[in-house]
Order: structure tokens, then sequence, then C-alpha cells
């Protein structure tokens, strides 16, 4: 059995949630893990996982768009208390000798995965953005290649990539394997069907979709994601509770939310139709949204208005159809065999193939 030092990125809900259902699977292999991570990935693995906490990198949006200024500026405050964890981590590393680094778009642990000659394994769905052939979003060329470059820049090298993606293309190398998204157990077990009520998520103060929601008055809507509480008009306001958010979005007519890998992944495995807000300034939410239209399971509207909402609500009925036929095409009847691709062919590549991958 090999010791693994799996690195997460804390950034969101979507990466500590696959490392969830894969560290579960290593551990249950007998594997010796330890995690690396911080802030929402650290709050969400810490009570299962041997975890090491690092400072990691923040992205500051407002209004569903990146601010570049403001998050260098943030990153940079954080800088010394970073440089204090990070030789920490070179500490631990060296005590822990870990056969193997695995990392969800944790750029630390992947550097120091380089630094210590050690085989890598990336798993996450940024990597079919630079191993992956695929359709640019009209317009965004220059996103793209910006975009492929920071992936570079974060993950040097990976000797093995394993790649989640609800839309496939051509892997570019024979180092590059594609499957479709993990998913939570929680997930897996849900029941879905039709509530009265659309599914609003918001990742910053989101005010003005808010603003126009107001202006639907026949249909309902709960929001997680805003600092407001209580009920105003046709809105309901709720703090986030992961199960109330599962049985919110199990109960749903439809998703309104940013263009986040896994919340799609998740509503259309419950045949929920999405309207995607990508978040502007993010190539991958808009690479996202994009193929999300394109494949007819839902709409992208970025900026949105009353127009692209009035929009997606009359066209609810055949969206609805689309995405239950991919949902058809997904279930699993034994939840114990979720995720089973990936899972073989990381027990596979942690035997003896991994150590003729590296170079």
């Amino acid at each position: 059995m090999s010791r693994i030092l799996y690195g997460v990125s804390g950034e969101g809900s979507g990466h500590s949630s696959r490392a969830m259902e894969i560290g579960r699977h290593l551990l249950a292999e007998g594997h010796q893990l330890k995690m690396v991570t911080y802030d929402r990935g650290l709050k969400a693995l810490a009570g299962e996982f041997d975890c090491f906490a690092i400072e990691g990198l923040h992205i500051v949006s407002d209004d569903n768009r990146v601010r570049p200024l403001k998050t260098v500026w943030n990153n940079l405050r954080r800088a010394p208390r970073a440089v204090r964890r990070l030789i920490a981590l070179r500490r631990m590393i060296r005590e822990f000798q870990p056969d193997v680094v695995l990392t969800d778009f944790e750029p630390t642990s992947a550097w120091l995965a380089w630094f210590f000659d050690l085989p890598l394994i990336s798993l996450d769905n940024q990597h079919r953005m630079r191993y992956m052939s695929y359709e640019s979003p009209p317009g965004l060329s220059w996103s793209r290649r910006i975009t492929e470059t920071i992936i570079k820049l974060m993950i040097p090298a990976p000797d093995a990539a394993l790649a989640t993606t609800y839309f496939f293309g051509e892997p570019r190398n024979d180092r590059t394997f594609l499957f479709p998204p993990i998913l939570r157990r929680e997930v897996l077990e849900c029941r879905p069907y039709q509530g009265g009520h659309h599914l609003v998520y918001v990742t910053s103060e989101f005010t003005s979709l808010l603003g126009l929601l107001r202006q639907f008055p026949e249909h309902q809507f709960i929001v997680y994601g805003s600092s407001q509480q209580g009920e105003d008009t046709n809105l309901t306001f709720r703090p986030f509770s992961v199960d109330g958010f599962l049985r919110d979005l199990e109960s749903c007519q439809s998703v309104i939310a940013t263009a986040g890998f896994t919340l799609i992944s998740e509503a259309l495995y419950l045949g929920k139709p999405y309207l995607a807000l990508p978040m502007q300034g993010q190539f991958e939410q808009q690479l996202n949204a994009f193929c999300l239209e394109q494949l007819g399971y839902g709409m992208s509207a970025a900026p949105v208005g009353v127009r692209q909402l009035a929009r997606f609500f009359d066209n609810l009925p055949a969206l609805s159809e689309s995405a239950q036929r991919y949902a058809d095409s997904q279930k699993i009847s034994d939840v114990t065999q979720a995720n089973l691709g990936i899972r073989t062919k990381l027990d596979e590549l942690l035997g003896q193939r991994l150590q003729q991958l590296h170079r």
C-alpha cells in the first residue's frame, strides 16, 4: 500500500466533495493518507481525514465578476503566513515520506512533488482544458490560452491526469484519462421530484440578479449564498446547510446559479435544467456554461437580464426533458458502483504503472 499526500484546493466546495469520495476509497484500500488543504476544504475534510492546513490562493469576486486587483492584494496580505505554512509542510513531507502526490488543483502540493521528485497525479476538472480537445466559446480564444497557461503554472507536468467532465473530447496524450463527474453518495441517494421552487445559488453578493428575480412574481425562488435572511416577495433566503441545500436541489424545478462544475454535474444527474450565470473573467465557468447550452441541458446568460430569464422559463419544459434524458443515461442502481471507472484507474496508477510513467 502507498503513502499518499493529497492536495485539495479549498476554493468553493467542488474540490473537497470530490476529495471526500476519493479519500474514502483510498483509505478503504488500505493506503495511508494525508490531505493538504485550506478554507472550505479544511472545514469539509478535517472531521474525517488527517489534514494539514496551508494558506491557499483566494479569488475575490463581486456581483458575479472576478476582481483581479483585489485578488492580488488579498493574496499578497496572506504571503507571510503562506511562507510559514510552506516551511512546515516541507518538514511534514520529509517525516511522512509519501510515495506519491495526488492533487485536486492544489499547486503547493504539486510543486513539492516536483521538488521532492515524487510521482504526481492530478485529479480534477481543470485538466480537461489542458489535455482535452474541445470547442471554445466564441470570442474567448485569448482567455483560453491564459487559462491553459495558468493551469500549467499551478500544476507542473503531472505524470497522469484524471479529468472529470460532462462534455467529452479527445485526450491529447496517453497520460490523460477522461471520466464522468465524481458524485457524492448523498447526491446519488437523492430521489428527485419537481416541487414549486427554483433553486438559486450565488457565491458573491449578486444583488443585480436578486432584483431581476423579483420581476417574476409567478415563480418562487429559494436563495443560498446571500447575506440576506428571511423572505422578500417571491424570494426565500436560507443560510447554507449541506442537507438543506441538497433537499432543495432534489425538489426544485430548475437551478439558477454560477457555472461551477460540481453544481452543474449534480443538477444534471438529478435531471434539473440549469440557467448558468458564468462569472465574468473566469474562463472555466464560461466554458461550462457554453457547453451546457450546446448540449441542450440548460442555458447560459452572461450578462443576465429580464429577457434571458424569461427565455429560460419559456423553454423550461424542453430543457427539463433534455436534462432528464441525461439523468436517465447516468443513473446508478447500486451506489457502491458509483465513480467506479475513475477509482479503478486510480488503483491501477497507484500500482507499478505509475512508477513507469514517472519521468
